[in-house]
């Protein structure tokens, strides 16, 4: 006899909904979280703190009415720390309050410290008090999440050099920074750090920046980062960064000096791998602490499952929440439907926002898929226009033969709520006269959809009269 039917390890997304979702099947579910880590890396330090942060830095910045208002237009000429911490922490601490309300309403217990594997089915918690707590499982999921990945060869202080968590605990705001890594999250903090003025140089390895993300959007995002005074340095790698009075020196290996306050890196993800004792129950972990799964999120050791972060890709916490249900109802014989396929909605919370669903114009097109291409910009909108966005689009990607909706792609305000209806339209196989015939609100964003795709039709309609 088991003490639980299904040990969690680790609050996060994943783990939370994990938890939940055996405790709703009736099954004795408990959590295992370190102390002060409710919610993990998600809450404390990753998804709700930057987009606090962002919104925060939006308001007080006044950035989206600068179109309206004018060019020097801001809400609050000096903007503290203090001024963007306050928001963060008070969110942070409402959606503690209610992870912890609904592990407590579901009964699902807390174990506090630290897991580590005894065996497959026995979990060692490292108490606070030093004492170590066993117990037993039928099922146990990870779902520890990630840390930053940090070089060896970088000496991070937390204040002239930091990583994407340090960020959040600087004293003061930089004048100037140097995000090494064109990533989601470092393309994600040099736009934020831009808006509010800092002058922000981005280093990446690679030839372009969000290299999965459609050309064009990516393109219009680079426009407008550039307008906020971010230089790109693509194709550049850092040598070593140097430390002098009081800031910094980034060498890079073609030779180039970019002087900086601070430097952040954002070098990718590592699996919080190291201290559960993966070996005693069987597993391994990657060079980057990420634990290998099957479609239903089993590990090598069936009862063991895995979820979030830690299985790397795509790294969302929406997704996460999803393995983390997927992977409790399989641990229980509860059908799920569908797999998480080329559905799954991607955000990205630069300033301004992107996001997009299904596939890309490159991907498309090295399938030998025949598509059109829908486009409808903010400036053509009512709505942009009181919204002061002249910059936004929406691309709809349809194919060419039978209308059924391959890619959605949206830039700017609202970005990532927009691209829900796309992800419906393509999740219920409509076609893209769906889009043409239906009514939306005036005026909205969402009225983009129906402009667009009236783009796309009309130009597929162009292709038919010319053939004949």
């Amino acid at each position: 006899m088991y003490d639980y039917d299904l040990l969690v390890i680790g609050s996060g997304p994943g783990g939370q909904k994990a938890a939940i979702a055996g405790a709703k099947l009736g099954r004795r579910t408990a959590v295992v979280e370190k102390r002060h880590m409710l919610g993990g890396v998600s809450i404390n330090t990753g998804t709700i703190p930057s987009k606090t942060l962002r919104e925060a830095i939006l308001y007080l910045t006044g950035i989206n009415q600068r179109e309206m208002y004018g060019a020097s237009y801001r809400l609050k000429n000096t903007i503290t720390v203090g001024d963007l911490s306050a928001r963060t922490q008070h969110v942070i601490g409402r959606e503690i309050d209610v992870i912890r309300s609904q592990l407590s309403r579901n009964r699902v217990e807390t174990l506090v410290g630290v897991a580590r594997f005894v065996d497959d089915h026995t979990i060692g918690v490292s108490e606070p008090d030093g004492g170590v707590r066993t117990v037993t499982a039928e099922h146990i999921v990870i779902a520890v999440g990630t840390r930053p990945a940090r070089p060896e060869s970088v000496a991070f202080d937390g204040r002239n050099i930091v990583d994407s968590d340090q960020i959040l605990a600087l004293e003061e705001l930089p004048s100037s920074m140097v995000v090494v890594g064109a990533g989601v999250i470092g393309i994600e903090y040099a736009s934020m750090f831009a808006a509010l003025g800092t002058k922000v140089t981005v280093v990446e390895r690679r030839e372009r920046m969000l290299d999965f993300c459609d050309v064009e959007i990516v393109e219009a995002l680079k426009y407008q980062l550039r307008d906020l005074a971010v230089t790109f340095r693509f194709r550049e790698s850092v040598s070593r960064v140097e430390r002098h009075d009081g800031g910094t020196l980034t060498v890079l290996a073609s030779g180039k000096r970019i002087p900086a306050d601070t430097v952040m890196y954002s070098a990718g993800r590592q699996g919080l791998t190291d201290d559960l004792d993966l070996a005693n129950a069987g597993l391994t972990a990657d060079a980057r602490g990420r634990i290998e799964v099957n479609d239903d999120y089993q590990t090598t050791v069936p009862h063991i499952y895995a979820v979030g972060d830690v299985i790397g890709f795509p790294a969302l916490a929406a997704t996460s929440m999803e393995q983390g249900r997927r992977a409790a109802y399989h641990a229980f014989g509860e059908p799920v439907r569908g797999s998480l396929g080329a559905l799954q909605p991607i955000g990205i919370y630069t300033i301004p926002e992107v996001s997009y669903v299904g596939r890309t114009e490159d991907e498309l097109t090295e399938a030998n898929v025949p598509f059109e291409v829908g486009i409808s910009r903010y400036r053509e909108l009512a709505r942009g226009a009181i919204l002061g966005d002249s910059y936004g689009m929406l691309k709809l990607l349809v194919h060419a033969e039978n209308g059924t909706l391959l890619g959605v792609h949206v830039f700017g305000t609202g970005a990532t709520e927009l691209i829900h209806i796309g992800q419906t339209v393509m999740g219920c196989g409509a076609t893209v006269d769906y889009l043409v015939d239906a009514v939306f609100n005036y005026p909205t964003l969402a009225e983009s959809y129906k402009v667009a795709a009236l783009d796309a039709v009309n130009k597929m309609r162009a292709v038919k009269r010319f053939l004949g």
